[in-house]
């Protein structure tokens, strides 16, 4: 099952806010930390689904952190930021 890397944020008087470096315009927004991470998994099933038909291209494959922590972009909106792994559990049909 493929992991795809998280960047958390959380602003003083604000909830917290999940982005997936790999995956533009997926996000995720919760209340508490664990709901944020389960509110995640969920967007990350969800845009998994119809992400070919809806971008006429393949899922992108998961970087690495390593690979991620090689990329300014990448370090720069991790920074202050929580950074963790969420699993892709939705089942992805081949066409």
């Amino acid at each position: 099952m493929p992991h795809y890397i998280a960047i958390i944020h959380k602003e003083p008087g604000s909830i917290y806010g999940v982005s997936f470096p790999d995956l533009p315009g997926v996000v995720a927004a919760a209340e508490s930390l664990d709901a944020a991470l389960s509110e995640a998994a969920e967007a990350l099933a969800f845009a998994a689904e119809d992400w070919e038909q809806l971008t006429g291209t393949p899922l992108p494959l998961p970087r690495s952190l390593e690979a991620l922590q090689a990329d300014s972009e990448f370090a720069s909106m991790a920074d202050k930021a929580v950074v963790a792994a969420v699993p892709l559990t939705a089942h992805i049909v081949a066409a």
